[in-house]
């Protein structure tokens, strides 16, 4: 058996040992590894018939197709590992939460030219910093995205933390820019969508965007 595939299996039993760490009840993110994991294996058996005598980690056939199972999970383990840690400090205060995304979000201000304080006061009124968030319309993480503009923003894991605020300071940095740096108007269209911004020129006289965007303004302003 060959070092690489004995170090993809120890990635596997790394993310077991985060597991058993927490309580009995399975978590969101436990129960996604499960059910993919539970479906890998499930379409592995039904491609393959091992006599009784074969050697399952000798046989190359056999090893191969168990590489080819594991390597195209690593990438989907590595990610639901930062969920994980994001989601079992969520007993910690928010100021420890605000502080263990703050690179991410110092990190999407740089690339996308946007006061690191306003996409802050995004996160705060939008998640309150819970990278597991959704709301009843089905917006998800931190910046609440819709899962069609997460896909637009090329968002491949929308509860990754950086991803999910990389993907919310391009569309706040495409807002500000249709709107001429306009901080009150590119917050309505984040809330209520550009086009419901445009029809009624200025921000929509709906009560969620009318009390949203002021309170953002004034976080962002205070900060």
């Amino acid at each position: 058996m060959d070092l690489s595939f004995l170090q993809q299996i120890n990635r596997f039993q790394s993310f077991q040992g985060l597991s058993s760490s927490k309580s009995q009840q399975p978590t969101m993110v436990e129960s996604i590894f499960s059910q993919f994991l539970e479906e890998q294996l499930s379409r592995f058996q039904k491609t393959t018939a091992p006599s009784r005598n074969m050697d399952l980690f000798l046989d190359p056939t056999l090893k191969s197709r168990l590489d080819q199972v594991i390597a195209s999970s690593i990438n989907q383990i590595d990610t639901l590992k930062t969920v994980k840690q994001a989601d079992s400090t969520w007993t910690d205060t928010l100021s420890d939460r605000e502080t263990r995304f703050q690179p991410f979000i110092e990190s999407a201000a740089k690339k996308y030219n946007i006061d690191a304080k306003l996409i802050h006061a995004v996160i705060k009124h939008e998640s309150n910093f819970n990278p597991n968030a959704k709301s009843h319309a089905g917006a998800i993480g931190l910046m609440q995205l819709m899962p069609a503009t997460a896909r637009g923003l090329n968002v491949q894991n929308i509860y990754h933390p950086g991803q999910n605020i990389d993907g919310g300071a391009k569309y706040l940095r495409q807002m500000l820019d249709r709107y001429n740096g306009d901080v009150r108007l590119a917050l309505a269209a984040y809330n209520a969508g550009p086009g419901n911004v445009d029809r009624h020129g200025g921000i929509p006289p709906f009560k969620e965007t009318q009390a949203y965007v002021p309170k953002v303004y004034s976080s962002y302003m205070n900060a």
